[in-house]
């Protein structure tokens, strides 16, 4: 039974190790759920280690993603976002708004998801977060195209299968047997971004910082960083925290349906980035969106609600909250 305690002001992000639950041990997994719980409560942010995806996957992950924004401008912008049906490709300096109080962020960005078959009707249907790729082509001086392909959907696939035993964990936290998310992710929206942020300029506007303070929009993200930091998580006393990177960690965070489904029981909260580094730098970070199937009914889960706290939202499906969020956050109104 998972002890079930108040939310408190964290100071630091707690490290979970989730590398004895590999096998399904129950003592293990028990534990591990049960801190999980605390800091849902608390944050909705943790680290884990433990995790087992290799060190050298997640360095060539980094190193590609160098490669790519070193990419002259012209070859960027022929994989404009707006070019795909579902949005993926390349996201220019300054092309999102998160916070919807502040100027836009100074980041650029890569969107891509798992290749599908071309008569896939998700990707028929243009959703976001299906198929749609744009790949750097060939013949780009000094960038092997096929290479960097090849990482991405390596890393996405290696991502996935971290994202599962994680939701196992969240599901166990939750009293909920380990596959009850499984239905819900069987075609799940599952996006890998790639993200650099230049040195914060000394002209920028007021407020104006790499990624403005937002939640994240879907079900759990797990964001590798590079040492760099400047992610900055609220507490439940309003202060921000510094969210620095540790190695062989990545930080690991709850969306808006997750604490839909839990009926705020646990928390999609407000983060930032600003690119703070004491010696000006480049900053490069690689978030995976590990969100439900477009068409899952996200309502109320069991065990998160009672008579006298009774569901807080109205079931929407997954897809359209996702896609209400984007076309927010890249002024797409009336999408």
């Amino acid at each position: 039974m998972v002890l079930y305690t108040p939310p408190q002001p964290a100071r630091e992000l707690p490290v979970i190790d989730i590398a004895a639950t590999a096998g399904g041990d129950e003592a293990a997994c028990s534990v591990a759920a049960r801190e999980i719980h605390k800091a849902c409560r608390d944050t909705g942010f943790f680290y884990v280690s433990g995790h087992g995806v290799p060190e050298a996957l997640i360095a060539a992950q980094f190193d590609w993603a160098r490669r790519f924004f070193a990419l002259p401008a012209q070859a960027k912008l022929a994989l404009h976002m707006q070019r795909s049906r579902s949005f993926a490709g390349y996201e220019p300096l300054a092309g999102q708004v998160l916070d919807a109080a502040s100027p836009p962020d100074l980041k650029e960005g890569y969107y891509y998801t798992a290749d599908l078959p071309v008569d896939d009707p998700y990707l028929l249907a243009g959703i976001r977060g299906y198929g749609c790729n744009q790949w750097p082509g060939e013949g780009l001086a000094d960038f092997d195209a096929a290479g960097f392909r090849t990482q991405m959907q390596v890393y996405h696939a290696a991502m996935r299968h971290l994202g599962d035993r994680l939701l196992s964990l969240l599901a166990r936290s939750l009293d909920l047997e380990p596959d009850y998310f499984a239905p819900m992710y069987r075609k799940p929206n599952a996006v890998v971004r790639l993200l650099h942020y230049p040195p914060q300029p000394e002209a920028a506007q007021f407020n104006q910082l790499g990624a403005g303070a937002h939640t994240d929009w879907g079900g759990i993200t797990l964001l590798a960083q590079d040492d760099a930091g400047g992610l900055e998580v609220q507490n439940t006393a309003g202060d921000w925290i510094m969210a620095p990177p540790l190695a062989g960690s990545f930080v690991v965070n709850l969306g808006d349906l997750v604490q839909r489904w839990t009926n705020d029981l646990y928390r999609s909260n407000m983060h930032r980035v600003l690119n703070h580094a004491v010696i000006p730098r480049d900053r490069y970070s690689v978030p995976f969106f590990y969100t439900p199937d477009h068409f899952s009914r996200i309502e109320c889960l069991p065990g998160c609600s009672s008579p006298d706290r009774p569901p807080l939202y109205a079931p929407c499906l997954a897809g359209e909250h996702m896609m209400e969020m984007f076309n927010r956050s890249y002024g797409r109104k009336g999408e």
